[in-house]
Formats: structure tokens, sequence, C-alpha cells
């Protein structure tokens, strides 16, 4: 059977839900083609979406999967992370010939607003697929300009956590990284498993691939493809306190895992493409 679709509203923005037919669901808001919703099963959510969190127009939604793109942080001349998730994306329907078979899919094209911001005509697409027990979420983007251009990118994932003082993150222990929390001073491998103990902001280049997330007896495994490094943040108590869309005590039930390209833009020639992909599965 294949994946329904029911549309629904949330604080006004359309949205869309996707449903196995083995009960795992996922929402995505039109507004950034924001994931804001995954649940294996209907007890099990497995993201994190800020109570807090704005939906109102030209802002971000903090929580799910937020899309960043063209330019990550404040690492160019655009507002910070760019404006594919602060804008409007159109949903084509679910569709079977795309790179992961089955999936939903979102697009957002250059227009006059875009171009104001970033001068390239372009074409960008979220695939979005869902398994009995993954999640695959796909960044596509095309050069349509004239020139070539440079981007970065990323999927700025908020996994939701049981209790942060237990949560391991394995796989980067050999990888050296920029610590963002501390003017990106560069820092060496750690040789041991990424824990959360206060603000934690680092980019780890060239990272591997797979990498697995322990929250006490839970487990999720990481994947990524395309994407050249991972994004590791929790804010902490000072931080998440003083955020609006954030609030006290809300960075005890998250951290944020993202596939990303950062240190080395992407460069598209006029008609080429690029592909970038994170799973996550139980």
């Amino acid at each position: 059977m294949p994946l329904s679709i029911e549309p629904f509203d949330l604080h006004g923005r359309p949205c869309v839900r996707l449903r196995h037919p083995g009960g795992a669901t996922t929402d995505i808001s039109l507004h950034g083609a924001n994931v804001l919703s995954w649940k294996p099963t209907p007890s099990r959510e497995r993201l994190y979406l800020s109570p807090n969190a704005s939906h109102a127009p030209g802002t971000a939604i903090r929580g799910g999967v937020p899309v960043i793109f063209p330019q990550f942080g404040a690492r160019g001349p655009l507002a910070k992370h760019g404006f594919a998730r602060l804008v409007a994306w159109r949903f084509t329907g679910v569709h079977e010939a795309t790179p992961f078979g089955e999936s939903a899919v979102f697009e957002l094209d250059d227009d006059e607003h875009t171009r104001s911001l970033w001068p390239f005509r372009f074409g960008a697409r979220l695939h979005v697929a869902l398994a009995a027990d993954a999640l695959q979420v796909g960044l596509e983007v095309l050069n349509r300009d004239e020139a070539p251009f440079a981007f970065t990118a990323a999927l700025h994932t908020y996994l939701r956590v049981a209790k942060l003082s237990e949560v391991e993150l394995d796989g980067l222990e050999s990888t050296p990284y920029e610590d963002s929390a501390r003017n990106g001073t560069p820092a060496p491998a750690a040789n041991a498993p990424v824990r959360f103990e206060g603000e934690l902001d680092r980019i780890y280049a060239a990272a591997p691939r797979a990498l697995r997330l322990r929250d006490g007896a839970s487990t999720l495994n990481i994947e990524s493809e395309g994407f050249r490094d991972t994004v590791v943040w929790n804010p902490g108590a000072t931080l998440a306190a003083s955020m609006g869309d954030l609030g006290a005590g809300e960075h005890l039930r998250f951290v944020c895992v993202e596939a990303a390209t950062v240190m080395e833009p992407v460069t598209l020639a006029p008609g080429e493409r690029w592909l970038g992909v994170q799973r996550l599965r139980e």
C-alpha cells in the first residue's frame, strides 16, 4: 500500500501528514518545508518541536528539521541560515520516480524576493520518504543560472531525548571539530562519545557518514550522504532560557545532529545538480 496524504493546518499554516501502512507518520509544514514530527509508532515522537516555536511569516520554526540554504549560520552576507526556512514551499505530491523511491516532494524556485537576497536562479526540492522504522530527508539543489554559484546547507535536525544527562552520540570520537561555542576555536578529536554538558556547538568537518545516538535504552541510527560535515548543537540552560522561541529547561528535551556542508561550500556549474541526504532509523 502507498503512503496516504492528510492535509491539515497548524497555527494557520498548511501542512501535510504522511502515513505509512505500518502506522508511522511524519508531518511537514509548507512553511520552510519544515518536517515537524516523525512518529515510528503513534506513541513515539522522535523529533522535537518547541512549544514556543513561531509559525509567523518570515520567521523560522524552532524544531523538527529546518532546511538551511543557501547559507549556514552567519558565514556570508545573508540573514543567519539563509532564506529557505523562512518562505513557503510547494507540495507537489507523493512521487515514485525520485532518488528514494516513493517520497513526498516539496519545491522552492527562485523568485523576485529570493533574487533580491541571493542573485541566482535555482530550483530546490525536499524529498521526504517514510518507512515503517525510518525517515529519510533529501535536499536537492539545481543551478538554473547562467553562471556558477556556491552555497552551504544543512538539515538542522532536532532529535527528541528523554534524559539529556544520559545521551551519548557515537561515531565522532576520532574527528576534530570547530568549537563554535568558543568563537570557532579548533579542537582535537575527543576520543570519546559526545556528551551534552552545558552549551555545545560543534562543526565536525569531513565527518563519518554513520552515527548512533544513545538515549538510555533507546538508540537511533543517523546516516548521511552528500553532506560533508556534521553539526552537533545544544544551547545549554542559559542560552535556552534567553531564546523566546525555546525557553527555560527546553534544552533538556533535544539535541541537534545536523547533516551539513559548511566548511567547504558546494559549487554548481549551470545545469548541475547536488543532493544531500539524512536518514534516521530505529
